[in-house]
């Protein structure tokens, strides 16, 4: 089947479920729809990427060469070009310094199956002597998303960390090789209310065009972005640099995801991967932190373990939640998910594709490697 003929159905439903009446029941067997994209399945080839000492690079700021990616290779975003799949991952230069002083950097893997990449040696995007120095130096550039625009183009939401505070900050590119920056996306929303306020994790509306890629797509006349972490955020934006949040009466963030007490999200909830634009909703796959206490937390996980949600929001309306998942879709599960610099579990999802008639979504695991789960 033809992916032009395809499209509808995905649109239509993302999953469809066959669901068994009763026994006793005199009933026939209905088959129902549900707006979940779910059966992913974990290939025997994880972790995908590690750290790799071997990758060199000549630091622009201290002017000494780095490698880059010797202590954890992690949280990426992804995109199809052409006939392959690009990661762009969040590579950390420095095992001996602790959680959060390490220096980021994303690079740049390519994959014709979606599981084997191979690494381009230098880092793509990373802190220099540029216009968002202030805001990347010396904690980095991290946990890219990624989207297509219209034009071909693509568009970067990565968190600059200063170690101080977290931006969220853009950059564009033609060729997923050379980006620009275009510095933090709230500096001038409400004369620059929320410039220095913590912000995270940038999950623009998408849709799935015909050639089976997620392009960034207006609701309404606007672009929508779900962003943050703890409490997620929402914003839209006429030019997806500048971005505006949605703000409630009494002028603080709205937060279309708050926390529930005794689920998978009962710590935080920050986005992952670009939304999905799809007939019954604005799909959003999201990262669920797992409360620290017993007495709120999620008890079929341990206290801090991040596992993936998903959330169903209005297509006429994106701060309108439709439904939510009760139980998450993906849980740490394999020893390197529950090891490493965030040893509580992560399966921190952040990139999505559909690429030769599947589902690929790509995830950090435990803060140190690069995990897939596959859905046919």
């Amino acid at each position: 089947m033809k992916l032009s003929t395809l499209l509808p159905l995905l649109f239509l439903c993302l999953v469809a479920c066959r669901t068994e009446n009763p026994p006793g029941s005199n009933s026939t067997t209905t088959t129902t729809v549900s707006p979940w994209l779910t059966g992913f399945e974990k290939p025997a080839e994880n972790p995908i990427l590690q750290a790799d000492s071997t990758y060199t690079f000549l630091d622009p700021i201290t002017e000494q060469t780095v490698r880059w990616q010797r202590a954890d290779v992690f949280n990426p975003g992804a995109v199809v070009r052409g006939d392959s799949v690009y990661l762009l991952f969040r590579a950390e230069d420095n095992p001996r310094a602790i959680l959060g002083r390490r220096t980021s950097r994303i690079g740049l893997a390519a994959s014709a199956d979606g599981i084997h990449f191979e690494r381009r040696p230098e880092p793509v995007l990373y802190p220099a002597r540029d216009n968002n120095q202030e805001f990347e130096e010396p904690g980095g550039c991290e946990d890219p998303r990624v989207v297509e625009l219209e034009d071909g183009t693509y568009l970067m939401l990565y968190t600059g960390w200063n170690q101080d505070v977290a931006r969220l900050c853009s950059a564009t590119s033609d060729d997923l090789l050379t980006w620009q920056k275009h510095g933090p996306v709230f500096q001038d929303a409400y004369g620059g209310k929320f410039h220095d306020t913590w912000s995270k994790s940038g999950s623009v509306v998408c849709k799935l065009d015909a050639d089976g890629h997620l392009v960034a797509t207006p609701v309404n006349g606007k672009y929508w972005m779900y962003w943050g972490d703890a409490v997620v955020g929402l914003a839209y934006s006429d030019n997806l640099l500048d971005w505006t949040p949605v703000l409630n009466p009494d002028s603080t963030l709205y937060d279309p995801l708050p926390r529930r007490p005794g689920t998978f999200d009962s710590g935080l909830s920050e986005p992952g991967p670009p939304a999905l634009l799809t007939d019954a909703g604005i799909l959003v796959l999201y990262n669920g932190k797992n409360e620290m206490a017993d007495s709120l937390r999620y008890m079929d996980t341990g206290p801090g373990a991040y596992c993936g949600g998903q959330a169903l929001f209005s297509a006429e309306d994106p701060t309108k939640l439709i439904d939510r998942m009760e139980e998450p879709f993906i849980c740490p599960s394999l020893p390197h998910e529950m090891t490493g610099q965030y040893a509580s579990g992560t399966t921190f999802i952040e990139g999505l594709v559909y690429f030769k008639d599947k589902w690929f979504l790509y995830y950090g695991t435990a803060d140190s490697m690069v995990g897939v789960a596959v859905r046919n």
